[in-house]
């Protein structure tokens, strides 16, 4: 039988926790156990994720930090090791969408995108499996991705590119770090019902298009990609690492229908 406590005595940050999958992430790990800490980016409140984490029974911290700024992010890292006594598990998920076509995307827009998504990605990542290598106990580390790593769409283009950089980086990383204990992978999601994915679901047609595409025919709740994200950080993961998981409800298969 799976412990419900799979997390105790262990410390993890999650990137982007204020809202969405992160949220559901930091709220999934301080239930099993982990001390939490929920990263807050400019412009968000992290008063909802800290309020569930309690509600579950968990406890968690606000480690605030622009994932566009390496140098804090950087410090962040440090600052939740300090805190917690320790780092074992990162989850990496902060990341932005603006939704533009691909002829008014600006270069500020397509630098926002990158050095969110994928710098963000690349520095927290890696500062943490330096951190965890320095405490010499081996961790785990999950990368959000996404179905656009795999799949075009048109108010998305260079979205897209951002998350096929995301998944290779996770093998790559995962490759390097073996030696270290420390397994990397990416899960990578359909349709979620989350602020970021709000403006496309104004749609009836794309609501339509995605129902009936999709083989579970329903949108994923951000609590089903955050016990994905579990499992990949947990034991029961233990031999899993430069993966990437598809977690699409089955809708890659039907796409060309």
């Amino acid at each position: 039988m799976l412990s419900l406590r799979r997390f105790e005595g262990k410390v993890a940050l999650v990137t982007g926790a204020t809202t969405g999958i992160g949220q559901a992430t930091a709220v999934r790990l301080a239930s099993e156990g982990a001390l939490v800490a929920v990263n807050q980016g400019p412009g968000t409140d992290p008063a909802q994720t800290l309020r569930q984490i309690g509600e579950a029974g968990g406890s968690g911290f606000v480690a605030a930090a622009d994932m566009r700024d390496p140098a804090q992010v950087t410090a962040m890292v440090g600052a939740v090791a300090e805190r917690g006594g320790r780092l074992d598990y990162i989850v990496s998920n902060a990341a932005v969408n603006p939704f533009m076509s691909w002829d008014e995307t600006s270069i500020e827009d397509f630098d926002r995108l990158f050095e969110t998504n994928v710098r963000g990605t690349w520095v927290v990542c890696t500062e943490g499996a330096k951190q965890m290598i320095r405490e010499g106990h081996g961790g785990a580390i999950c990368c959000v991705s996404s179905i656009s790593a795999h799949v075009g769409a048109p108010y998305q283009t260079a979205y897209c590119g951002t998350k096929g950089a995301i998944s290779m980086l996770a093998k790559a990383l995962g490759a390097n770090l073996g030696e270290h204990g420390i397994r990397v992978n990416a899960v990578e999601p359909g349709w979620v019902q989350t602020p970021m994915s709000a403006p496309m679901m104004d749609d009836p047609a794309a609501i339509r298009y995605y129902t009936e595409r999709i083989a579970l025919h329903r949108p994923a709740q951000p609590a089903e990609l955050a016990g994905t994200i579990a499992y990949l950080l947990s034991d029961d993961a233990s031999y899993v690492t430069s993966a990437t998981l598809l977690a699409d409800g089955g809708f890659i298969v039907n796409a060309e229908l």
